[in-house]
């Protein structure tokens, strides 16, 4: 069985910080989120990292996640991109969906890392910390 997901993400980005696989039931959230992820790569053309994949619900707790995450379901990650402000791919990632490029989905504002998930339609947030960040598109 292969690692690779697509050309630029290995099902292991996605782990659980605790260890955890993403368990069978859930590999077609997965593929569907990487699909997306893969589209936002080659556009942005620059490797994307992820901090944050699938979370069991006992790590999620831990870590303070919220109740309904969708890191639970598999279709969410958090993401960091070298060279790109987390508010700058945001904008990216919302730009793309406003042009029907990427599944409509969460996107969340975090200092260090942007939270993108493939629910199915639009919500938007900003982590703590950020309530006083300027963005006038909230």
């Amino acid at each position: 069985m292969t690692d690779k997901l697509s050309p630029n993400f290995k099902k292991s980005e996605f782990r659980c910080r605790d260890g955890s696989d993403v368990p069978p039931h859930l590999s077609d959230n997965l593929e569907e989120l990487v699909t997306n992820l893969q589209l936002l790569r080659d556009y942005i053309k620059k490797p994307i990292r992820v901090i944050s994949g699938y979370r069991t619900p006992q790590y999620n707790r831990k870590i303070g996640g919220a109740k309904r995450s969708q890191h639970l379901l598999a279709k969410a990650a958090d993401l960091t991109v070298r060279g790109i402000d987390p508010a700058d791919l945001r904008e990216i990632i919302i730009n793309l969906i406003k042009e029907g490029k990427l599944k409509k989905g969460g996107v969340g504002l975090y200092k260090h890392f942007v939270h993108y998930d493939t629910r199915g339609w639009n919500a938007r947030w900003k982590g703590k910390g950020m309530k006083d960040y300027p963005d006038s598109s909230l």
